[in-house]
This record gives structure tokens, C-alpha cells and sequence, in this order.
């Protein structure tokens, strides 16, 4: 039986981005290559291989791959996938088999073999991967890109912007329907629901070449609304509950987000006032985000505020994070989140969000996680929000 094979089983697809927006990356990165000395590229992280070749794999316990060299680049996947990922990829294609242990190691040394300095990604490699790359390759030194390649993504082009714009709005259609479905007694789940299905429609009306997956929403109201990633339950909604609204809208493995502290019919003075707070907060950090900002000092200044109203010790993470390719279960530009130890300075064509969280448990006055969340892009003089539904008590207290 075959170890390896190529599957080009019907035409490549209407891609994502446009050619000259992939040659773009792949000459960033072989710019890059050039520059430290490496021959080849193995990527193996599902947001890398996102970026450098449009295609978006579903490991499901296998391994994937994406290699690139200065005159070629491969993705390599499982057999399991078919000709899907030869459609999907901006470059060529070899799909290894599960015939024998380890052929996507064969697979890789098949492209990369006498490479004597590789880059691979480091915290995404496994120590059991890196062994294998190591017998698989034996005569290579291995590098790491993945801190390089984090760099790179975190600067948008035009026309990611232009992606991410689209799913900004896509969530914001998410927030109304979420809002339309809230009512007493009813559950979590059927709000999430009504919510994610307008999303999906709509990615689907825009992008219609695109895949759909992994649009998701997070409902959460009382107790649920502690955590920010918490999922969805049967719960049901009642009168006075504190509500959480997460909208994401993914778009060829592209994250965006809407994120609101909503109440049901009314809330408490000591809730309106928690509330009043987050929003401050969230107000100023909107301010604050312009380019040549250090992400640190946002995060210093908006503390300040927290101080003041005794609530520093209920914030639950940072204050904001980087976009592009990256979802709850893949990818992150750790190097741009707006937390106290992260000194990047803001610059144009970067997107990031503001998202202040507060929480207090359960017992306390006023108990419950208060969140909001909108998308900045930095242009040259400062900051556009592409996020429009509104926030604060004036807007999100919805009738029963």
C-alpha cells in the first residue's frame, strides 16, 4: 500500500484572498527564510498552515502539515480528507495514508530531505513530534518560526481588514438575534441557536465559495456568566438575570467576536452600578488604543480605574487581544494582547479588541461577570471601531 499520494480530485476553489495577497505572505516569509539561513519551513499548527496556504485542516488526532521552501510550498494531509485540502490550498498537495505508523513523517522528509536548517514551530510541536522529526531528519538542525510567524500575522493587510470588517458585522447581526430570542424561561441553548444560525446564513450569503464552520455563540446568564469562555446550558432565563452575549462569527478560520453584559426586564442598583464601572472602563480603553501605544500601559492606565471603585482584584484577564486567523481552539498572537507584561507598541494595519471583564461569585451583591467587547483597527492618526451595537444599561436591559 501507498505511503504517500496526490489527490487532485476536482478544480481549486474560489480562495479566501486574492493571489497577489498570497504571494505577499509567502515572500514575507521566505524574506524571512532568507535572512536566517533556513531552507525549508515544516509549519504544523492549524493557524500557520491557515495563513500560509488558505487551507484549514481538522486534525481529529492526525498530524498536518504545511512545508514551504523558496521554490515550493505543500500542504500535506490525511488521506482521510480526500481531495479537499488540494482544492482549498493556494499551493500543491500530498495526502499521506494510514497504511503504515508515522507516514506523514515520510510524507515531510519526502519534501524536505537534505534540508540542513529547518524552521518548525516550537510551541506547537510535541515532544513526541520533535523526536520523530528528529529520526525523520536526522541530518537537519531544527528553528524555531513560530514566534517570527506571530510577528508577521499580527500586522493585517487590506485586504484581511476587509475580512475582518465583514465578520465584525456579521457578529453585531449575531447580537440582534441573540437579543430577539431572550425571554423568561427561556433556556441558554435557543438563544445561542436563533444567534448562530443568522450568522452562518449570512457568512454563507457573503462569502459563498467559503466553507462554513465553526461559528459558534456562548449564551450564559446568572451563575454562567462567571467565566468568558463558559458553554452553553438548558438554563433558563429569568426576570432580573444577568446576561453575557458572545457572538463569533469564524470566516475561513478567521475569528471576530461581539461580546455584551445584557439584564432581563431589570437589574439591581448594585448590578447598574458594577455595570457602570465595566463601562467606564471599557469607554476609556476605546480612548486609549491609537498607534504608538504600548499594549502594557493601556493595561496600567485602565487598572487606575478599577482601583478607584475597589474592583481590581475582580478583573478575571486582559484587557484585549490581537485578530486574524485564530479561534477557541487554535491560534493566538500572544504577543499582542493589551496585559501589563506585553510592551508591543501598537501600529498601523493591527486589530485588536477592548474587552474589560469583571466578576464577582456568587453571594455578593451585584454577583455575577460583566463584559464588553469591541474590535479596533489602527490606522495612521488612531483607531477605527468596527463593532456598532451599542453597550451600557441605556441599551441592554431588554424587556420581558
Amino acid at each position: 500500500m501507498e505511503q504517500f499520494l496526490t489527490i487532485p480530485n476536482g478544480k481549486k476553489v474560489t480562495p479566501t484572498f486574492t493571489s497577489s495577497e498570497a504571494a505577499r505572505r509567502l515572500k514575507l516569509l521566505r524574506d524571512h527564510m532568507a535572512s536566517e539561513n533556513l531552507e525549508a519551513v515544516l509549519f504544523s499548527s492549524i493557524h500557520n498552515i491557515n495563513y500560509f496556504s488558505d487551507f484549514l485542516y481538522c486534525a481529529f488526532g492526525r498530524n498536518y502539515g504545511l512545508v514551504v521552501t523558496q521554490e515550493k510550498a505543500v500542504t500535506i494531509s490525511a488521506n482521510i480528507d480526500g481531495g479537499q485540502p488540494y482544492r482549498r490550498s493556494n499551493g500543491e498537495n500530498l495526502v499521506y495514508t494510514d497504511w503504515q505508523k508515522d507516514n506523514f513523517f515520510r510524507a515531510v522528509r519526502s519534501e524536505i530531505a537534505n534540508r540542513k536548517r529547518i524552521g518548525v514551530e516550537f510551541d506547537h510541536l510535541t515532544l513526541q513530534n520533535h523526536q520523530k522529526l528528529i529520526d525523520a531528519l536526522p541530518e537537519a538542525e531544527f528553528s524555531d518560526i513560530g514566534a517570527s510567524t506571530m510577528r508577521m500575522r499580527m500586522i493585517k493587510s487590506d485586504e484581511e481588514i476587509d475580512l475582518i470588517r465583514h465578520g465584525a458585522q456579521i457578529g453585531d447581526i449575531g447580537g440582534a438575534h441573540c437579543v430577539e430570542a431572550i425571554g423568561e424561561n427561556v433556556p441558554e441553548y435557543e438563544v445561542a441557536l436563533h444567534a448562530t444560525r443568522a450568522m452562518v446564513r449570512e457568512i454563507a450569503k457573503r462569502f459563498p465559495h467559503g466553507e462554513l464552520m465553526d461559528s459558534w455563540t456562548w449564551f450564559q446568564s446568572g451563575l454562567n456568566t462567571d467565566g468568558a469562555h463558559n458553554p452553553v446550558t438548558s438554563r433558563h432565563i429569568q426576570k432580573g438575570d444577568i446576561l453575557s452575549l458572545n457572538c463569533f462569527p469564524m470566516i475561513a478560520g478567521y475569528y471576530t467576536a461581539l461580546e455584551r453584559t445584557l439584564f432581563l426586564d431589570h437589574a439591581s442598583d448594585r448590578h447598574l452600578e458594577l455595570w457602570e464601572v465595566n463601562c467606564k472602563v471599557h469607554r476609556r480603553g476605546l480612548e486609549l488604543i491609537r498607534p504608538g501605544a504600548r499594549c502594557c500601559d493601556i493595561a496600567l492606565e485602565l487598572n487606575e480605574i478599577y482601583k478607584e471603585h475597589d474592583l481590581l482584584d475582580r478583573r478575571t484577564f486582559g484587557y484585549g487581544h490581537s485578530f486574524g486567523t485564530l479561534s477557541h481552539y487554535y491560534g493566538r498572537e500572544a504577543g499582542l494582547e493589551l496585559r501589563e507584561d506585553i510592551e508591543t507598541v501598537l501600529e498601523p494595519n493591527m486589530v485588536v479588541s477592548m474587552e474589560p471583564m469583571i466578576m464577582l461569585p456568587e453571594g455578593m451583591a451585584g454577583a455575577g461577570g460583566y463584559r464588553e467587547h469591541d474590535i479596533l483597527v489602527i490606522h495612521e492618526t488612531g483607531a477605527e471601531n468596527i463593532t456598532e451595537f451599542p453597550f451600557g444599561p441605556e441599551h441592554n436591559i431588554v424587556p420581558a
